[in-house]
């Protein structure tokens, strides 16, 4: 049991560690003939890149990927061949030595001690599979996932940090691209600008909420009982690292609803059904209803931060331990793109799914 595989039909398997010679991940079942090339895998793994801005880890990593199978040049075309496709990243900025004082000792918040409890052993470098470093791998693995279902576009946005949430009045895709926050709210994209760099200079960190959102999803993907859409996308978000929590579109404020104001109300358009709300998260007894797909998911403060906290070191002695090194002081900040791959790997192995059940 291997445990580093996720999906059933579009099948991602990551590999690598955070202070290894290199990351990588290996996308079986992806159809054949479906254009994709190196530069559209590196436009999104560029959107989730370390050492952007101020407001993100300074390690520099290039994150370049390399595809060394399932790909081949068609009449001037780059496509799927339907093998399995074999994506690398070299790890060019790593500093072990960052992490030399804490080896012996336990970091509160992070995997070290249930890594030692699992296996007897841990990477104390970095974290090694627990890192977020993995993430990379994903976002390179949902590049190919967006191509699976023509038409999906597949988007996200930080729309808390702290406390602070975003004025949903003031949503615009397009400003996403315009801060290094992936905030759609510029107003608030302003203000978290002098917020997380005061919790940066004091050498904290904060969490963030991300909502991510799938248009142009067909109804009819997902299946009634342990094949729900949404409990593989839940499954799905909190996978990534750092994630506490995940709601699918209203999610837990629906219980503050009566059933008058949570029911999607329908009426019949002039191209099929249409709904009067979403509350649902597009998705209803875990089948897809063709709306936009809506999930949100919590990412926890990065517990990596300078200021000493209580521990214990693999002795059992009580210790103090205070983490040096390059550290997200806002680690759901680089989560945007990773939540957009796992939603777009999550629809694409769907999409296969109801094609090998229903043709």
């Amino acid at each position: 049991m291997s445990y580093n595989t996720f999906g059933h039909m579009f099948r991602v398997t990551t590999f690598g560690e955070s202070h290894g010679v290199a990351i990588g991940c290996v996308v079986d079942g992806c159809p054949p003939q479906i254009p994709i090339t190196v530069e559209e895998i590196q436009r999104d793994l560029d959107r989730r890149r370390p050492g952007q801005s101020k407001f993100t880890t300074q390690r520099q990593e290039a994150d370049r990927v390399k595809i060394l199978s399932g790909v081949m040049d068609v009449d001037g075309r780059q496509v799927t061949t339907g093998t399995p496709i074999a994506l690398l990243i070299e790890n060019t900025d790593q500093r072990s030595k960052d992490y030399s004082e804490i080896k012996d000792k336990f970091r509160p918040g992070h995997a070290d001690f249930t890594y030692e409890a699992k296996y007897g052993l841990r990477d104390y470098r970095g974290g090694g599979r627990s890192s977020a470093r993995e993430t990379a791998t994903r976002v390179a693995a949902g590049a190919i996932a967006r191509k699976v279902l023509p038409g999906l576009n597949v988007r996200a946005a930080l729309v808390q940090m702290g406390p602070h949430k975003i004025d949903r009045a003031n949503w615009d895709w397009n400003e996403v691209e315009r801060n290094p926050f992936f905030c759609p709210d510029a107003v608030k994209a302003k203000f978290y600008e002098e917020y997380l760099d005061d919790i940066r200079k004091k050498g904290s960190s904060i969490g963030a909420v991300i909502e991510v959102v799938a248009e142009g999803v067909p109804a009819g993907l997902g299946a009634p009982i342990y094949g729900k859409l949404d409990s593989d996308l839940a499954s799905a978000m909190m996978s990534i690292n750092a994630v506490k929590g995940v709601e699918i579109g209203a999610g837990f404020h629906a219980a503050e609803l009566h059933g008058e104001e949570n029911a999607d109300e329908m009426r019949m358009g002039n191209n099929g059904p249409t709904f009067l709300s979403n509350h649902a998260g597009g998705i209803l007894g875990g089948i897809s209803t063709g709306q936009a797909v809506v999930a949100r998911f919590a990412v926890k403060p990065t517990s990596s931060i300078l200021t000493p906290r209580k521990t214990i070191d693999k002795s059992g002695a009580d210790t103090d331990i205070s983490t040096k090194g390059r550290h997200d002081p806002c680690v759901g900040i680089r989560a945007v793109p990773v939540g957009e791959a796992m939603m777009a790997c999550t629809i694409a192995d769907h999409v296969l799914r109801h094609r090998g059940q229903v043709g």
